[in-house]
């Protein structure tokens, strides 16, 4: 496919799906793609994960069996694919978790990462706001607490609104310990990026977190990307659970 694709007038882009059902081809996927970068091909490996249950429920919904399911029933299935997809899943560019997210916002996700509008940078660099009592995002590399910070939850004007918010966004921004919390931030990222780039890195997803998701982290992420900016990065702002009760 590789040969093909360097065909005069051909896709620039191609994505190949990989799964358990490959069998045999499985213990060969990672020497092919060593071979496939040596060759000059840019390559990103892209892990698609989920929790357990997640994966269950998906199963129980499509009525279909797990291809390595056995005697033990699904349970076992997902058990045995994680054993075999393990190495891969090291090997992997980018692990997105997928247990929160529908079809729309998985398609928005990927578009975030492999759009074509996004600039080639050295290092892309995703920022995640989340919520703890939703469970942390499987694929950040950097996870930050501010669930010190006070929590405009418990004030009734600013609990209906999020950190998107300026009221909110001022309440959260204005507390002595934000400031401080943000420089030291800006100047761990700034000596952290770099040293990711040198060593090969090409995505970075940084988490940060509150409570909820709706209020703290998600101002704190909002200026995060500002402050990444303002380095010369070109940083990707979400937040997961900004619109979650």
């Amino acid at each position: 496919m590789a040969d093909l694709a360097r065909g005069k007038d051909r896709p620039v882009r191609y994505a190949l799906v990989v799964d358990v059902r490959s069998g045999e081809f499985m213990a060969e996927l990672l020497e092919s793609l060593e071979e496939l970068r040596a060759s000059g091909a840019r390559t990103t490996i892209l892990f698609l994960d989920a929790p357990d249950d997640v994966l269950v429920r998906r199963f129980e919904a499509t009525r279909r069996p797990h291809p390595l399911a056995g005697t033990g029933g699904i349970t076992e299935g997902i058990s045995r694919e994680r054993e075999l997809l393990d190495e891969l899943k090291e090997h992997a560019d980018i692990v997105l978790d997928t247990g929160g997210l529908n079809v729309h916002e998985l398609r928005d996700r990927l578009h975030e990462l492999f759009a074509d509008r996004l600039p080639d940078v050295a290092l892309q660099v995703s920022v995640v706001s989340f919520g703890y009592k939703n469970g942390l995002p499987l694929d950040a590399d950097l996870v930050f607490d501010c669930r010190f910070l006070p929590n405009p939850h418990w004030i009734p004007e600013l609990r209906p609104q999020s950190g998107l918010d300026e009221p909110v966004r001022r309440y959260v921004l204005d507390q002595p310990e934000t400031g401080q919390f943000l420089d030291e931030l800006r100047r761990l990222l700034v000596l952290l990026l770099p040293a990711f780039i040198r060593e090969g890195k090409a995505y970075l997803s940084i988490a940060v977190g509150c409570t909820g998701g709706r209020h703290r982290s998600v101002a704190i992420a909002e200026q995060l990307g500002e402050a990444l900016r303002a380095e010369g990065y070109v940083p990707q702002v979400r937040h997961r659970d900004v619109d979650r009760d």
